[in-house]
Protein backbone atom coordinates (compact mmCIF):
# COMPACT_ATOMS: atom_id res chain seq x y z
CA UNK A 1 0.00 0.00 0.00
CA UNK A 2 1.45 3.38 -0.96
CA UNK A 3 0.79 6.54 1.02
CA UNK A 4 -1.96 7.73 -0.73
CA UNK A 5 -4.11 4.28 -0.57
CA UNK A 6 -3.08 4.66 3.55
CA UNK A 7 -4.30 8.23 3.80
CA UNK A 8 -7.39 7.20 2.27
CA UNK A 9 -8.26 4.30 4.13
CA UNK A 10 -6.95 5.43 7.57
CA UNK A 11 -9.98 8.63 7.11
CA UNK A 12 -12.97 5.17 6.14
CA UNK A 13 -11.52 3.49 9.21
CA UNK A 14 -11.96 6.81 11.34
CA UNK A 15 -15.11 7.60 10.43
CA UNK A 16 -16.58 3.76 10.95
CA UNK A 17 -14.54 2.94 14.43
CA UNK A 18 -13.63 6.57 16.49
CA UNK A 19 -14.91 5.98 19.23
CA UNK A 20 -16.16 2.08 19.58
CA UNK A 21 -14.11 -0.22 21.97
CA UNK A 22 -11.19 -2.60 21.05
CA UNK A 23 -12.77 -5.79 21.86
CA UNK A 24 -11.60 -10.02 20.73
CA UNK A 25 -8.87 -10.00 18.69
CA UNK A 26 -8.45 -12.98 16.01
CA UNK A 27 -4.98 -14.08 14.87
CA UNK A 28 -5.67 -14.83 11.42
CA UNK A 29 -1.79 -15.55 10.32
CA UNK A 30 1.65 -14.72 12.70
CA UNK A 31 1.67 -11.50 11.60
CA UNK A 32 -2.14 -10.87 10.76
CA UNK A 33 -4.99 -9.66 13.12
CA UNK A 34 -8.60 -8.88 12.77
CA UNK A 35 -9.35 -6.75 15.87
CA UNK A 36 -13.50 -6.31 16.64
CA UNK A 37 -14.39 -2.84 17.62
CA UNK A 38 -17.75 -3.95 18.41
CA UNK A 39 -18.84 -1.77 15.43
CA UNK A 40 -21.86 -4.21 14.93
CA UNK A 41 -21.95 -4.46 10.95
CA UNK A 42 -19.85 -7.43 10.52
CA UNK A 43 -16.48 -5.42 9.67
CA UNK A 44 -13.29 -5.98 11.71
CA UNK A 45 -10.15 -4.07 11.52
CA UNK A 46 -7.71 -6.25 9.49
CA UNK A 47 -3.75 -5.24 10.45
CA UNK A 48 -1.22 -7.39 8.90
CA UNK A 49 2.46 -6.33 8.89
CA UNK A 50 3.57 -9.50 6.40
CA UNK A 51 6.60 -8.37 4.68
CA UNK A 52 5.70 -8.91 1.33
CA UNK A 53 1.93 -6.89 1.48
CA UNK A 54 1.58 -4.61 4.97
CA UNK A 55 -1.95 -3.51 4.85
CA UNK A 56 -4.85 -1.59 6.68
CA UNK A 57 -8.53 -1.79 6.07
CA UNK A 58 -11.21 -3.26 7.02
CA UNK A 59 -12.90 -6.27 6.15
CA UNK A 60 -16.55 -7.70 6.51
CA UNK A 61 -16.80 -11.30 8.06
CA UNK A 62 -18.97 -13.33 10.18
CA UNK A 63 -17.95 -14.04 13.42
CA UNK A 64 -18.25 -17.94 12.57
CA UNK A 65 -15.35 -17.05 9.49
CA UNK A 66 -12.96 -15.33 11.87
CA UNK A 67 -13.27 -18.06 14.92
CA UNK A 68 -12.81 -21.04 11.73
CA UNK A 69 -9.55 -18.62 10.37
CA UNK A 70 -8.16 -17.93 13.92
CA UNK A 71 -4.86 -19.69 15.30
CA UNK A 72 -2.92 -19.79 18.85
CA UNK A 73 -2.59 -16.08 19.49
CA UNK A 74 0.89 -14.96 19.36
CA UNK A 75 2.48 -13.44 22.92
CA UNK A 76 1.94 -9.65 21.01
CA UNK A 77 -1.39 -10.11 20.72
CA UNK A 78 -1.63 -11.60 24.04
CA UNK A 79 -0.18 -8.61 25.23
CA UNK A 80 -2.18 -5.90 23.41
CA UNK A 81 -5.49 -7.91 25.22
CA UNK A 82 -3.94 -7.34 28.52
CA UNK A 83 -3.43 -3.92 27.53
CA UNK A 84 -6.08 -2.73 25.39
CA UNK A 85 -9.44 -5.20 26.43
CA UNK A 86 -12.43 -2.91 26.30
CA UNK A 87 -10.19 0.22 25.30
CA UNK A 88 -11.63 3.35 23.57
CA UNK A 89 -10.65 4.31 20.07
CA UNK A 90 -10.01 8.30 20.39
CA UNK A 91 -8.10 8.73 16.96
CA UNK A 92 -5.95 7.41 14.63
CA UNK A 93 -4.09 9.42 11.79
CA UNK A 94 -1.46 8.59 9.60
CA UNK A 95 2.26 10.20 9.89
CA UNK A 96 3.37 12.79 7.48
CA UNK A 97 5.29 11.56 5.04
CA UNK A 98 5.30 7.73 6.38
CA UNK A 99 3.82 4.39 5.62
CA UNK A 100 3.37 4.41 9.63
CA UNK A 101 -0.41 5.30 11.33
CA UNK A 102 -1.46 5.31 15.48
CA UNK A 103 -4.06 4.21 16.51
CA UNK A 104 -4.87 6.22 20.01
CA UNK A 105 -7.05 5.18 22.77
CA UNK A 106 -8.10 5.14 25.58
CA UNK A 107 -7.43 2.28 28.12
CA UNK A 108 -9.08 1.23 31.27
CA UNK A 109 -6.14 -0.10 34.33
CA UNK A 110 -6.99 -2.53 37.13
CA UNK A 111 -8.38 -0.21 38.64
CA UNK A 112 -10.05 1.59 36.44
CA UNK A 113 -8.45 4.72 35.54
CA UNK A 114 -8.01 5.42 32.00
CA UNK A 115 -4.64 5.94 30.50
CA UNK A 116 -3.59 6.73 26.96
CA UNK A 117 -2.08 3.81 24.69
CA UNK A 118 -1.15 4.02 21.51
CA UNK A 119 -1.00 0.83 18.24
CA UNK A 120 1.45 1.91 15.85
CA UNK A 121 1.14 -0.03 12.87
CA UNK A 122 4.48 0.49 10.72
CA UNK A 123 3.74 -0.70 6.92
CA UNK A 124 6.92 -0.17 5.90
CA UNK A 125 7.37 -3.36 3.56
CA UNK A 126 10.47 -5.57 5.05
CA UNK A 127 10.50 -3.71 8.43
CA UNK A 128 7.28 -4.00 8.58
CA UNK A 129 5.89 -4.07 12.00
CA UNK A 130 3.58 -3.36 15.31
CA UNK A 131 4.17 -1.68 18.43
CA UNK A 132 1.91 -1.17 21.53
CA UNK A 133 3.44 2.27 23.13
CA UNK A 134 2.24 3.61 27.05
CA UNK A 135 1.20 7.14 27.38
CA UNK A 136 4.85 8.31 27.14
CA UNK A 137 5.39 7.25 23.49
CA UNK A 138 7.79 4.47 24.91
CA UNK A 139 7.96 0.89 23.62
CA UNK A 140 5.69 -1.76 25.76
CA UNK A 141 5.83 -4.49 23.07
CA UNK A 142 6.38 -5.22 19.53
CA UNK A 143 5.10 -8.05 17.14
CA UNK A 144 8.66 -8.60 15.68
CA UNK A 145 11.86 -8.05 17.73
CA UNK A 146 13.44 -5.02 16.23
CA UNK A 147 16.69 -3.10 17.14
CA UNK A 148 18.13 0.02 16.65
CA UNK A 149 17.22 3.31 18.34
CA UNK A 150 13.71 3.86 18.68
CA UNK A 151 12.58 0.52 17.98
CA UNK A 152 13.41 -1.89 21.11
CA UNK A 153 11.46 -2.16 24.12
CA UNK A 154 11.69 0.64 26.93
CA UNK A 155 12.97 3.50 23.85
CA UNK A 156 10.51 5.95 22.42
CA UNK A 157 9.17 5.32 19.32
CA UNK A 158 10.85 6.69 16.09
CA UNK A 159 9.36 5.77 13.02
CA UNK A 160 12.32 4.59 9.95
CA UNK A 161 13.57 7.19 7.84
CA UNK A 162 11.15 7.81 4.72
CA UNK A 163 10.46 5.31 2.34
CA UNK A 164 11.19 2.23 4.78
CA UNK A 165 13.76 -0.74 3.79
CA UNK A 166 13.64 -1.65 0.10
CA UNK A 167 12.22 -5.05 0.01
CA UNK A 168 14.09 -7.87 -1.15
CA UNK A 169 13.63 -9.10 -4.66
CA UNK A 170 11.23 -12.06 -3.63
CA UNK A 171 9.57 -9.78 -1.25
CA UNK A 172 9.30 -7.15 -4.03
CA UNK A 173 8.35 -9.09 -6.61
CA UNK A 174 5.03 -9.92 -4.43
CA UNK A 175 4.45 -6.65 -3.90
CA UNK A 176 4.61 -5.35 -7.74
CA UNK A 177 1.19 -7.46 -7.96
CA UNK A 178 -0.21 -4.38 -5.16
CA UNK A 179 1.74 -1.68 -7.24
CA UNK A 180 -1.05 -1.11 -9.37
CA UNK A 181 -4.18 1.04 -8.05
CA UNK A 182 -7.14 -0.73 -7.30
CA UNK A 183 -9.95 -0.37 -9.57
CA UNK A 184 -13.17 0.71 -6.72
CA UNK A 185 -15.41 0.09 -9.93
CA UNK A 186 -18.91 -1.77 -8.27
CA UNK A 187 -17.11 -1.12 -4.58
CA UNK A 188 -18.89 0.68 -1.94
CA UNK A 189 -15.39 1.84 -0.04
CA UNK A 190 -11.44 1.09 -0.72
CA UNK A 191 -11.84 -1.25 2.08
CA UNK A 192 -14.08 -3.42 0.50
CA UNK A 193 -12.03 -3.06 -2.95
CA UNK A 194 -8.91 -3.63 -0.93
CA UNK A 195 -10.02 -6.68 0.80
CA UNK A 196 -11.65 -7.88 -2.41
CA UNK A 197 -7.76 -7.42 -4.03
CA UNK A 198 -6.23 -9.21 -1.37
CA UNK A 199 -8.17 -12.26 -0.78
CA UNK A 200 -8.16 -12.79 -4.48
CA UNK A 201 -4.10 -12.33 -4.07
CA UNK A 202 -4.69 -15.31 -1.22
CA UNK A 203 -6.45 -17.09 -3.49
CA UNK A 204 -4.35 -16.96 -6.36
CA UNK A 205 -1.54 -18.00 -3.99
CA UNK A 206 -3.16 -20.77 -2.09
CA UNK A 207 -3.10 -22.01 -5.74
CA UNK A 208 0.12 -21.64 -6.49
CA UNK A 209 0.94 -23.77 -3.43
CA UNK A 210 -1.06 -26.46 -4.40
CA UNK A 211 -0.60 -27.02 -7.27
CA UNK A 212 3.61 -26.80 -6.81
CA UNK A 213 2.90 -29.77 -4.22
CA UNK A 214 0.97 -31.29 -6.39
CA UNK A 215 3.10 -31.30 -9.06
CA UNK A 216 6.39 -31.94 -6.77
CA UNK A 217 4.29 -35.38 -5.87
CA UNK A 218 3.70 -36.58 -9.25
CA UNK A 219 7.48 -35.63 -10.29
CA UNK A 220 8.42 -37.96 -6.89
CA UNK A 221 6.35 -40.67 -8.14
CA UNK A 222 7.64 -40.85 -11.80
CA UNK A 223 11.03 -40.64 -10.53
CA UNK A 224 10.23 -43.44 -7.70
CA UNK A 225 8.88 -45.73 -10.32
CA UNK A 226 11.33 -45.07 -13.22
CA UNK A 227 14.32 -45.72 -10.32
CA UNK A 228 12.53 -49.04 -9.87
CA UNK A 229 11.87 -49.95 -13.22
CA UNK A 230 15.90 -49.59 -14.01
CA UNK A 231 17.01 -51.40 -10.98
CA UNK A 232 14.19 -54.54 -12.55
CA UNK A 233 15.82 -54.23 -15.63
CA UNK A 234 19.04 -54.67 -14.55
CA UNK A 235 18.17 -57.71 -12.33
CA UNK A 236 16.75 -59.37 -15.30
CA UNK A 237 19.33 -58.93 -16.94
CA UNK A 238 21.72 -59.75 -13.90
CA UNK A 239 19.68 -63.40 -13.99
CA UNK A 240 21.20 -64.48 -17.87
CA UNK A 241 20.19 -65.79 -20.70
CA UNK A 242 17.44 -69.03 -19.39
CA UNK A 243 17.02 -70.15 -22.76
CA UNK A 244 21.00 -70.09 -22.98
CA UNK A 245 21.41 -72.32 -19.44
CA UNK A 246 18.99 -74.79 -20.57
CA UNK A 247 21.10 -75.13 -23.98
CA UNK A 248 24.36 -75.45 -21.81
CA UNK A 249 22.64 -78.32 -19.59
CA UNK A 250 21.89 -79.84 -22.75
CA UNK A 251 24.74 -79.95 -24.11
CA UNK A 252 26.86 -81.10 -21.06
CA UNK A 253 24.08 -84.31 -21.09
CA UNK A 254 24.37 -84.81 -25.00
CA UNK A 255 28.36 -84.50 -25.08
CA UNK A 256 29.03 -86.42 -21.63
CA UNK A 257 30.82 -89.44 -22.98
CA UNK A 258 32.99 -87.32 -26.01
CA UNK A 259 33.33 -83.99 -24.35
CA UNK A 260 37.00 -82.82 -24.15
CA UNK A 261 37.51 -81.01 -20.95
CA UNK A 262 40.80 -78.81 -20.10
CA UNK A 263 40.80 -77.24 -16.58
CA UNK A 264 37.89 -74.73 -16.85
CA UNK A 265 36.89 -75.40 -20.70
CA UNK A 266 35.04 -77.81 -22.21
CA UNK A 267 34.99 -78.84 -25.80
CA UNK A 268 31.28 -79.92 -27.03
CA UNK A 269 29.30 -80.73 -30.33
CA UNK A 270 26.49 -77.85 -30.67
CA UNK A 271 24.02 -80.37 -31.92
CA UNK A 272 21.51 -77.14 -31.90
CA UNK A 273 23.77 -75.86 -34.91
CA UNK A 274 23.98 -76.46 -38.13
CA UNK A 275 26.74 -79.12 -39.25
CA UNK A 276 26.97 -79.57 -35.20
CA UNK A 277 30.03 -77.97 -34.97
CA UNK A 278 32.67 -78.11 -31.71
CA UNK A 279 31.97 -75.12 -29.05
CA UNK A 280 33.93 -74.15 -26.09
CA UNK A 281 32.14 -74.08 -22.62
CA UNK A 282 33.24 -72.97 -19.58
CA UNK A 283 32.56 -74.31 -16.74
CA UNK A 284 33.65 -74.54 -12.68
CA UNK A 285 36.44 -76.32 -12.44
CA UNK A 286 35.55 -77.89 -9.05
CA UNK A 287 32.73 -79.51 -10.74
CA UNK A 288 31.32 -82.72 -12.52
CA UNK A 289 30.37 -82.64 -16.32
CA UNK A 290 27.08 -83.45 -14.32
CA UNK A 291 27.21 -81.16 -11.34
CA UNK A 292 27.90 -78.55 -14.26
CA UNK A 293 24.54 -79.69 -16.12
CA UNK A 294 22.50 -79.58 -12.96
CA UNK A 295 23.86 -75.88 -12.09
CA UNK A 296 22.90 -75.17 -15.41
CA UNK A 297 19.34 -76.35 -15.33
CA UNK A 298 19.17 -74.47 -12.04
CA UNK A 299 20.41 -71.30 -13.28
CA UNK A 300 17.48 -72.27 -15.94
CA UNK A 301 14.66 -72.54 -13.72
CA UNK A 302 15.75 -69.42 -11.46
CA UNK A 303 16.37 -67.06 -14.41
CA UNK A 304 13.02 -67.80 -15.95
CA UNK A 305 10.87 -67.77 -13.00
CA UNK A 306 12.56 -64.42 -12.55
CA UNK A 307 12.06 -63.19 -15.95
CA UNK A 308 8.19 -64.49 -15.58
CA UNK A 309 7.92 -62.22 -12.21
CA UNK A 310 10.25 -59.34 -13.15
CA UNK A 311 8.44 -58.86 -16.73
CA UNK A 312 4.36 -58.69 -14.95
CA UNK A 313 6.42 -56.19 -12.69
CA UNK A 314 7.51 -54.35 -15.66
CA UNK A 315 4.53 -54.03 -17.48
CA UNK A 316 2.43 -52.93 -14.15
CA UNK A 317 5.37 -50.31 -13.33
CA UNK A 318 4.86 -49.59 -17.21
CA UNK A 319 1.04 -49.16 -16.53
CA UNK A 320 1.49 -46.53 -13.50
CA UNK A 321 4.15 -44.45 -15.59
CA UNK A 322 1.68 -44.36 -18.53
CA UNK A 323 -1.43 -43.65 -15.76
CA UNK A 324 0.74 -41.07 -14.30
CA UNK A 325 1.92 -39.43 -17.35
CA UNK A 326 -1.60 -38.54 -18.22
CA UNK A 327 -2.26 -37.67 -14.55
CA UNK A 328 0.79 -34.72 -15.04
CA UNK A 329 -0.90 -33.54 -18.20
CA UNK A 330 -4.03 -33.57 -16.31
CA UNK A 331 -2.13 -31.54 -13.62
CA UNK A 332 -0.69 -29.32 -16.25
CA UNK A 333 -3.81 -28.25 -17.92
CA UNK A 334 -5.25 -27.26 -14.55
CA UNK A 335 -2.31 -25.39 -13.97
CA UNK A 336 -2.48 -23.53 -17.11
CA UNK A 337 -6.14 -22.74 -16.72
CA UNK A 338 -5.89 -21.60 -13.13
CA UNK A 339 -8.86 -23.75 -12.25
CA UNK A 340 -9.62 -23.94 -8.10
CA UNK A 341 -12.14 -26.45 -8.64
CA UNK A 342 -10.32 -28.72 -10.94
CA UNK A 343 -7.41 -28.66 -8.02
CA UNK A 344 -9.07 -28.78 -5.21
CA UNK A 345 -10.68 -32.33 -7.09
CA UNK A 346 -7.60 -33.32 -8.14
CA UNK A 347 -5.55 -33.30 -5.02
CA UNK A 348 -8.62 -34.66 -3.12
CA UNK A 349 -9.14 -31.30 -1.01
CA UNK A 350 -12.65 -30.37 -2.15
CA UNK A 351 -14.54 -31.03 1.05
CA UNK A 352 -17.97 -31.12 1.60
CA UNK A 353 -19.12 -27.69 1.52
CA UNK A 354 -18.04 -27.89 -2.01
CA UNK A 355 -19.83 -30.62 -3.31
CA UNK A 356 -22.67 -29.37 -1.37
CA UNK A 357 -22.24 -26.15 -3.27
CA UNK A 358 -21.96 -28.61 -6.70
CA UNK A 359 -25.11 -30.09 -5.73
CA UNK A 360 -27.22 -26.98 -5.11
CA UNK A 361 -26.78 -25.97 -8.49
CA UNK A 362 -28.83 -26.47 -11.21
CA UNK A 363 -27.99 -30.23 -12.52
CA UNK A 364 -27.98 -30.69 -16.48
CA UNK A 365 -29.91 -34.47 -17.60
CA UNK A 366 -27.44 -37.72 -17.03
CA UNK A 367 -26.60 -37.41 -20.78
CA UNK A 368 -26.02 -33.81 -20.79
CA UNK A 369 -23.85 -34.14 -17.72
CA UNK A 370 -21.40 -36.87 -19.94
CA UNK A 371 -21.72 -34.35 -22.93
CA UNK A 372 -20.53 -31.55 -20.56
CA UNK A 373 -18.07 -33.72 -18.50
CA UNK A 374 -14.62 -31.31 -18.03
CA UNK A 375 -17.10 -28.54 -18.90
CA UNK A 376 -17.91 -25.19 -16.75
CA UNK A 377 -21.16 -23.58 -17.39
CA UNK A 378 -22.13 -20.04 -17.05
CA UNK A 379 -25.03 -17.78 -17.38
CA UNK A 380 -24.46 -14.43 -18.68
CA UNK A 381 -26.01 -11.30 -17.73
CA UNK A 382 -28.13 -11.56 -20.90
CA UNK A 383 -29.14 -15.06 -20.46
CA UNK A 384 -26.48 -16.92 -22.61
CA UNK A 385 -24.83 -19.97 -21.63
CA UNK A 386 -21.12 -20.05 -21.88
CA UNK A 387 -18.90 -23.05 -21.93
CA UNK A 388 -15.25 -22.81 -20.46
CA UNK A 389 -13.11 -25.75 -20.94
CA UNK A 390 -11.03 -27.22 -18.15
CA UNK A 391 -8.10 -28.71 -19.27
CA UNK A 392 -6.49 -29.17 -22.90
CA UNK A 393 -8.88 -32.18 -24.07
CA UNK A 394 -11.96 -30.92 -22.80
CA UNK A 395 -10.94 -27.54 -24.65
CA UNK A 396 -10.97 -30.13 -27.82
CA UNK A 397 -14.14 -31.90 -26.98
CA UNK A 398 -15.94 -28.38 -26.21
CA UNK A 399 -14.91 -26.37 -29.59
CA UNK A 400 -15.04 -29.75 -32.05
CA UNK A 401 -17.64 -31.65 -30.50
CA UNK A 402 -20.15 -29.80 -28.77
CA UNK A 403 -19.53 -25.85 -30.15
CA UNK A 404 -21.42 -25.14 -33.48
CA UNK A 405 -20.59 -23.75 -36.12
CA UNK A 406 -22.32 -20.29 -35.56
CA UNK A 407 -21.56 -20.20 -31.66
CA UNK A 408 -19.27 -17.73 -30.40
CA UNK A 409 -15.49 -18.89 -29.63
CA UNK A 410 -12.62 -16.81 -27.58
CA UNK A 411 -9.34 -17.70 -25.78
CA UNK A 412 -6.87 -15.44 -23.97
CA UNK A 413 -4.52 -14.04 -26.99
CA UNK A 414 -0.49 -16.16 -26.52
CA UNK A 415 -1.31 -17.40 -23.60
CA UNK A 416 -2.02 -21.11 -22.44
CA UNK A 417 -5.94 -20.77 -20.85
CA UNK A 418 -9.47 -22.47 -21.20
CA UNK A 419 -11.21 -22.48 -24.54
CA UNK A 420 -14.68 -20.58 -23.86
CA UNK A 421 -17.62 -21.05 -26.26
CA UNK A 422 -21.25 -18.54 -26.03
CA UNK A 423 -23.93 -20.84 -27.69
CA UNK A 424 -25.84 -18.89 -29.76
CA UNK A 425 -29.84 -19.23 -30.29
CA UNK A 426 -29.84 -19.81 -33.67
CA UNK A 427 -27.56 -19.58 -36.77
CA UNK A 428 -28.62 -15.49 -37.98
CA UNK A 429 -28.43 -14.56 -34.23
CA UNK A 430 -26.43 -11.49 -33.12
CA UNK A 431 -25.13 -11.80 -29.55
CA UNK A 432 -24.90 -9.16 -27.49
CA UNK A 433 -21.60 -7.61 -26.79
CA UNK A 434 -22.11 -7.61 -23.05
CA UNK A 435 -22.14 -11.45 -22.99
CA UNK A 436 -18.78 -11.53 -25.68
CA UNK A 437 -16.78 -9.12 -23.03
CA UNK A 438 -18.36 -11.43 -20.20
CA UNK A 439 -17.20 -14.42 -21.70
CA UNK A 440 -14.11 -12.94 -22.53
CA UNK A 441 -13.42 -12.00 -19.03
CA UNK A 442 -13.84 -15.81 -18.45
CA UNK A 443 -11.10 -16.72 -20.92
CA UNK A 444 -8.43 -13.99 -19.52
CA UNK A 445 -9.57 -15.77 -15.92
CA UNK A 446 -9.09 -18.76 -16.77
CA UNK A 447 -5.90 -18.54 -18.68
CA UNK A 448 -1.78 -17.65 -17.18
CA UNK A 449 -2.34 -14.38 -17.80
CA UNK A 450 -5.20 -13.81 -14.71
CA UNK A 451 -2.55 -11.91 -12.95
CA UNK A 452 -2.52 -9.49 -15.75
CA UNK A 453 -4.91 -6.07 -15.24
CA UNK A 454 -5.93 -6.30 -18.28
CA UNK A 455 -5.74 -9.43 -20.91
CA UNK A 456 -5.96 -9.66 -24.70
CA UNK A 457 -8.64 -11.97 -25.71
CA UNK A 458 -9.03 -13.50 -29.09
CA UNK A 459 -12.88 -14.11 -30.61
CA UNK A 460 -14.33 -15.41 -33.26
CA UNK A 461 -17.32 -17.77 -34.65
CA UNK A 462 -16.66 -21.38 -34.12
CA UNK A 463 -16.29 -21.87 -37.76
CA UNK A 464 -13.21 -20.01 -37.71
CA UNK A 465 -11.67 -22.69 -35.89
CA UNK A 466 -9.38 -25.13 -36.75
CA UNK A 467 -6.90 -27.83 -35.19
CA UNK A 468 -3.49 -28.21 -37.36
CA UNK A 469 -2.94 -31.77 -38.10
CA UNK A 470 -0.77 -33.34 -35.68
CA UNK A 471 -1.56 -30.46 -33.14
CA UNK A 472 -1.30 -31.07 -29.41
CA UNK A 473 -4.53 -31.00 -27.36
CA UNK A 474 -6.26 -27.82 -27.48
CA UNK A 475 -3.80 -25.95 -29.79
CA UNK A 476 -5.45 -24.12 -33.03
CA UNK A 477 -5.77 -22.00 -35.55
CA UNK A 478 -7.80 -18.91 -36.14
CA UNK A 479 -8.25 -17.95 -39.77
CA UNK A 480 -10.50 -15.06 -38.59
CA UNK A 481 -10.60 -13.66 -35.55
CA UNK A 482 -11.10 -10.10 -33.10
CA UNK A 483 -9.33 -8.38 -30.27
CA UNK A 484 -10.80 -7.58 -27.07
CA UNK A 485 -9.06 -6.24 -24.07
CA UNK A 486 -10.31 -7.05 -21.03
CA UNK A 487 -9.99 -7.63 -16.87
CA UNK A 488 -9.70 -11.28 -15.98
CA UNK A 489 -12.96 -12.11 -13.64
CA UNK A 490 -14.65 -14.62 -12.57
CA UNK A 491 -18.24 -13.08 -11.85
CA UNK A 492 -21.19 -14.92 -13.41
CA UNK A 493 -23.72 -17.48 -12.34
CA UNK A 494 -22.18 -20.63 -12.09
CA UNK A 495 -25.16 -23.24 -14.08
Amino acid sequence: MNEQLIGEVVEEIRLALAGRRWGKVFQLSGASLAVDFRAGDGRYLLVSVEPNQPRLHLISRTLRELEKASRAPTPFALVLRKHLGGATLDSLAKDEGERVVRFRLAAPDATGEEHAATLVVQLTGRTSNLFLLDERGRIVDSLRPSRGAGREVGDVYSAPAAGGTPLKPRDATAAARVAPMISRAGFNSLSEALDEHFRRLERERAFDARAAAASSRVRQEVARLRKLQSNLARDLAAHGDAEGHRRAGDLLLANFATAERRGGTVRLKDFYADGAPFVELEVDENRTLQEEAAHRFARYSKAKRAAQEISERLKTIGAELAALEERRAKLEGIIAARDHEALADFTGEKGAAGRAETSAREKPSKKEAEELRGVRRYRSSDGYEILVGRAARDNDRLTFRLARSFDAWMHAADYPGSHVVVRARNRDEQIPHRTIVEAARLAAHFSRAHKDSKVAVNYTQRKFVSKPKGAAPGLVYLSSFRTLLVEPREDLERI
